[in-house]
């Protein structure tokens, strides 16, 4: 059998991107939200792959730090989260990972403003932190959090 040139180079350019990916944390897992004024702790949040999609939901409140701590329902929330429970909704969704070892192309929505937004997430190399940056439009347009792995 005769291999060309670029042949060669795009079985070895495929090996090494899939080697890279094996080797960069994934952001899946049990992740806890950090309120950027008080530093405590918000809520946990279970990412997960299917498909190729990194999804999450909501899997734990913690009420003692919120906004509001009667609020149980994304009241501010539009569309098919409007008034749907917070424990159990989907917060993030519709990720795909990309070369780079981030995830990107989907959408993050914050349960006490109802504002959905653009959303990238980075795993740190150590895999003990997320950078989840949420913007409109285009990404020097927003801001980042640090989501803690959560015990």
């Amino acid at each position: 059998m005769k291999f060309s040139t670029r042949s060669i180079v795009f079985l070895l350019f495929v090996l090494f991107t899939a080697l890279i990916q094996a080797a960069l944390p994934s952001p899946e897992g049990r992740w806890t939200t950090i309120d950027d004024k008080s530093g405590k702790p918000k809520s946990v949040i279970q990412l997960s792959v299917s498909n190729g999609i990194l999804n999450g939901v909501v899997v734990k409140v913690y009420k003692e730090n919120a906004i509001d701590p009667n609020m149980t329902t994304c009241t501010k929330c539009s569309g098919p989260m409007k008034d749907k429970p917070i424990l159990g909704l989907m917060v993030v969704q519709g990720l795909k990972a990309e070369a780079d070892g981030s995830w990107s192309g989907g959408q993050v929505t914050d349960p006490e403003t109802g504002k959905t937004y653009k959303c990238t997430i980075t795993p740190s190399a150590d895999g003990k932190t997320l950078g989840v940056r949420g913007y409109i439009g285009i990404s020097l347009l927003g801001r980042t959090q640090t989501w803690v792995k959560a015990n």
